[in-house]
């Protein structure tokens, strides 16, 4: 699995601390992008998910895929890991309560390169905590701008000081 960052200028805050106040609804931003080998694939199944289709090469060409895929967990890690690297860790997260919706339309396959990018949706101010809330929905799409995962999600984030 190679992660490569999102470019800069692109929806990023680079080298700053991203606050509540620095999401804005439409707003869209890059989380970059990570290939998929078939070594990756079959180690997350193995430990994960240990189902034919995301096994053996030869097993999953006998199901409705007609060859090896990704688990759906997999590509949502996957998602999860260009989220924290290049948006999350750079901001003032205090976490989620989950997910609204998690959708695989098309599944991830050996060779793949997965693009990722959220979309901010709303945001609001705690009625109770002093923080603010975003929720966002994220899309991932492979090299032929196919989309292999939507999610809808919301994020607790901290104020800016002062």
């Amino acid at each position: 699995m190679k992660l490569r960052s999102a470019p800069a200028g692109e929806g990023k805050l680079w080298g700053l601390m991203r606050y509540f106040e620095d999401f804005h609804v439409g707003e869209f931003i890059d989380l970059g992008s990570v290939q998929v080998g078939e070594a990756d694939i079959i180690g997350f199944a193995q430990q994960y998910d240990p189902q034919p289709m995301h096994l053996d090469p030869n097993a999953a060409s006998f199901t409705i895929y007609g060859g090896l895929i990704a688990s759906g967990w997999h590509t949502g890690a996957l998602f999860m890991s260009l989220l924290v690297r290049n948006l999350i860790g750079q901001t003032s997260s205090l976490g989620s309560p989950g997910m609204e919706e998690l959708n695989w339309p098309a599944p991830v396959r050996p060779g793949d390169s997965l693009t990722a990018q959220i979309e901010v949706l709303a945001t609001r101010l705690s009625n109770s905590r002093p923080m603010g809330i975003v929720r966002w929905r994220g899309q991932m799409r492979n090299q032929h701008d196919q989309l292999v995962m939507t999610a809808i999600v919301t994020n607790f984030f901290g104020l800016k000081p002062g």
